[in-house]
């Protein structure tokens, strides 16, 4: 079986292609792993193909009224983040560390 490879990785800035929002992946499904229900509420005209890697993002509003949220997103509609400002999410500074150079690790868990 061949296995899909995932284009962004952990700690990724991205942007959703059609809708605009910003997110950092927090994790990545080799292919499609969320419940029918789930993808059968997407309009049939624009459910993606569910053998392509689908990432979990720590996803940020675009208005101050609105909540942070996680997004689950295939990889045919996210493209690299090039907006250089901080992505906004309550839960970033718990699993991640932000580098001299810009970039997110996923911090060490201590036991």
């Amino acid at each position: 079986m061949l296995r899909n490879i995932a284009k962004y990785t952990i700690g990724a800035s991205v942007k959703h292609r059609i809708y605009g929002f910003r997110g950092l992946v927090f994790d990545v499904d080799p292919e499609f792993s969320n419940t029918d229900e789930w993808y059968e509420s997407i309009p049939e005209e624009a459910r993606p193909n569910k053998n392509q890697p689908f990432y979990h993002l720590f996803a940020e509003t675009p208005s101050p009224d609105q909540s942070p949220y996680i997004a689950y997103v295939s990889e045919q509609n996210l493209v690299p983040d090039d907006d250089e400002s901080p992505i906004e999410h309550p839960d970033i500074k718990e699993f991640f560390e932000k580098t001299s150079d810009g970039r997110f690790i996923p911090r060490q868990k201590c036991n």
